[in-house]
């Protein structure tokens, strides 16, 4: 198995962008797209625990969409051939420091985040 190909790292890389960007702004439709629509996806956020795509579509419905911007302090993503990925970021947001971890699998429609998950720190730890 081929370890971060570089155009694979470049697709992911821009999926993550692309859920980041929808993130910020709280585009919905996009977060909705980019999560795998299946009883098996999981995210486990920061006050959260849910399974299932309709779980965590409710919880996106429903959440607030104001003090959601955020600084990214760094991203590892790593491919593990052509279909499968991980990306972890580390993120500054109100003076806390904030961890995610996301779980990429290509799918016919493209990559598709199958497994999340955020948890908050102290900004001095």
């Amino acid at each position: 198995m081929q370890i971060d190909i570089p155009e694979i790292v470049a697709e992911v890389t821009a999926a993550f962008m692309r859920y980041e960007k929808a993130l910020v702004a709280n585009d919905v439709t996009v977060l909705d797209e980019l999560f795998w629509n299946d009883i098996r996806t999981i995210r486990y956020g920061a006050t959260e625990i849910l399974h299932g795509y309709a779980e965590i579509m409710a919880f996106r419905a429903g959440r607030p969409s104001v003090g959601l911007d955020r600084r990214l302090l760094r991203t590892v993503i790593t491919t593990h051939g052509r279909d499968f990925a991980t990306a972890n970021t580390t993120f500054e947001r109100n003076g806390r420091v904030g961890r995610q971890s996301q779980t990429w699998v290509r799918h016919a429609e493209g990559w598709r985040v199958v497994a999340a998950h955020v948890s908050m720190m102290p900004l001095d730890s």
